[in-house]
């Protein structure tokens, strides 16, 4: 006879990896179907590329060193890694250009440090900063969002784009791709025009961007879900928007006609996706919740001063390698007093 035996700990864990990077993945689909319907359907390829290569590199490397494959895999973080690199990258680009981040961030920025946990940086970012440096071009050309673009591509055409780098006939390199909303602005702010005057450009809505405001409100949805999930912590999301709306209010108040306003800082580029998915990875980011909070007022600090004065326009992904650096600094430094001995 079969006797059940109950050992402590008595409680069951609410959440395991895979159900934790499952939720996270859910919680991404209101984002990847706004960016699907604003930017096309190159977004889904680009997602189905990064997957796979990311699955076959740590199947590879996880083979290598002798560690179980398929229970691996099922914990879903090689597929996060890769779905976040994927819409991180522009939805025409070269299929090249995702294998070559993916590879990076599994092989290099993941497992070269030991795997799962043992990661000091964001493995997606590392390989978006990797392509974004050594790639410029393919990496900043995105195609205009729906409501103003003038060439509508067919999904055999978005195909040939990707895999074979080929144009339809008689559409122009230009005609295909737009300056994003901060792109734009940081140019022409560098040739002297006013905020007022360069909003009043086509690719500006009513916040930051057309499209691109719609896209950050749909990774804003998800993220509250992942809150009130418990998945992540609201400290390093509410840092971050903390520091960089109060830099970006600063700024606008001192001169609103050199520097965008803090709801066009909020809502631009990939300020909401950092904030609620990329920031809290819980492997490369600060412990305590003190630290967590400082975290965030980092990286939201460094998005600003780098969006400001550095050399590129979005600077989420360099703000959260440049934070994962500083992550056990945090934990050291706002440890709590353990309870019965002195400070």
């Amino acid at each position: 006879m079969k006797f059940s035996t109950v050992l402590s700990p008595h409680l069951q864990p609410v959440n395991s990896v895979d159900r934790v990077m499952l939720k996270v993945l859910l919680a991404l689909i209101p984002g990847i179907a706004a960016m699907a319907w604003f930017f096309g359907i190159g977004i889904w390829i680009n997602i189905a590329i990064a997957t796979v290569t990311a699955a076959l590199a740590e199947a590879f490397i996880l083979k290598l060193r002798g560690r179980p494959v398929i229970a691996t895999l099922k914990d879903l973080s090689a597929m996060v890694t890769a779905v976040l690199l994927a819409i991180s990258l522009p939805v025409i680009a070269p299929w090249w250009i995702t294998v070559v981040g993916s590879l990076f961030a599994i092989v290099i920025a993941k497992h070269l440090y030991g795997g799962l946990g043992y990661n000091p940086f964001n493995p997606a970012m590392a390989g978006y900063v990797l392509l974004l440096v050594s790639f410029p071009l393919p990496m900043t050309a995105w195609p205009p969002p729906v409501e103003i673009a003038t060439v509508h591509l067919s999904m055999a055409d978005v195909a040939r784009l990707i895999f074979l780098e080929q144009r339809p006939d008689a559409i122009s390199f230009d005609a295909l791709t737009r300056a994003t909303p901060l792109d734009s602005l940081k140019t022409q702010l560098g040739l002297n025009q006013t905020v007022s005057a360069i909003r009043d450009g086509e690719v500006f809505g009513l916040f930051s961007g057309k499209g691109w405001e719609w896209v950050a409100l749909a990774y804003l949805v998800g993220g509250l879900w992942l809150l009130w999930q418990k998945v992540i912590a609201w400290q390093i999301p509410a840092g971050l928007l903390l520091g960089l709306g109060l830099l970006a209010s600063l700024g606008f108040s001192i001169d609103s006609e050199h520097y965008a306003s803090p709801l066009f800082h909020l809502s631009a580029g990939a300020t909401l996706l950092g904030a609620f998915f990329i920031a809290t990875d819980p492997v490369t980011a600060a412990a305590t919740a003190c630290g967590r909070i400082i975290y965030g007022l980092l990286i939201g600090a460094l998005i600003y001063l780098i969006r400001i004065w550095g050399g590129y326009p979005d600077a989420v992904a360099f703000s959260v390698l440049l934070a994962n650096l500083c992550a056990p600094a945090l934990d050291y430094v706002t440890r709590p007093r353990v309870f019965g001995h002195r400070a």
